[in-house]
């Protein structure tokens, strides 16, 4: 999708994009300068960049104790619970848990 797009910028200002393989290899020390992008609009990929991991949604929803895809009514009813639960003045100052908890909330909002 990011690419259909990028080609469709490209050909409404008159750019007609060809992707050549021979001069596109790993390693190659060709002329492909990253500097040649810095005009390009960035917000095309900002929610690309900030989407989970697979892995850390599954760690979340198992930190929360959820077994299938959570509302955010569920994420923020359970995250009051586990913040009075994990908070670092119950928990003599430890305030791992705390950003454990603050980073997952965050994780399962992106979800949904």
């Amino acid at each position: 999708m990011i690419i259909r797009n990028f080609k469709k910028k490209m050909k409404s200002s008159g750019f007609n994009f060809k992707f050549n393989g021979q001069e596109f290899q790993q390693g190659s020390q060709g002329n492909f300068n990253f500097n040649d992008f810095k005009g390009f609009d960035q917000q095309d990929f900002s929610n690309f960049a900030n989407q989970p991991r697979y892995n850390e949604v599954q760690q979340a929803k198992d930190f929360f104790g959820f077994t299938s895809d959570p509302t955010k009514e569920e994420i923020k009813k359970k995250y009051k619970e586990l913040a009075r639960k994990y908070h670092p003045d119950i928990n003599d100052g430890d305030d791992e848990k705390m950003k454990e908890l603050n980073h997952f909330r965050d994780v399962l909002m992106k979800t949904v």
